[in-house]
């Protein structure tokens, strides 16, 4: 976890920025599980339609490589405009 996360509690006692760290961990933690399973989910829904076989086809295969980067990518740059919103808001205050 970034330490600039918990630079506002610097009037907390030690005890409570433990555990707001520890909070802040699995929280991160849980979304991180939640976007992997919306990733799983979305591309197999989309890509998987042949059950006949224990492995995927060439087709369904290079469908699920390229939704996961497409999700990979996008997730990527939302993440890049957060921060450049966060960072205007930053120099705003």
């Amino acid at each position: 976890m970034d330490k600039n996360m918990l630079a506002g509690l610097d009037g907390l006692p030690e005890e409570d920025k433990v555990r707001m760290a520890s909070m802040i961990d699995h929280l991160q933690m849980r979304d991180s599980l939640r976007m992997y399973n919306s990733l799983v989910e979305r591309c197999f829904n989309d890509c998987v339609d042949n059950f006949t076989r224990k492995t995927l086809q060439k087709q369904e295969e290079t469908c699920v490589q390229r939704c996961a980067e497409k999700f990979l990518k996008h997730s990527i740059r939302v993440g890049m405009r957060f921060a450049e919103l966060n960072a205007q808001a930053a120099t705003q205050d």
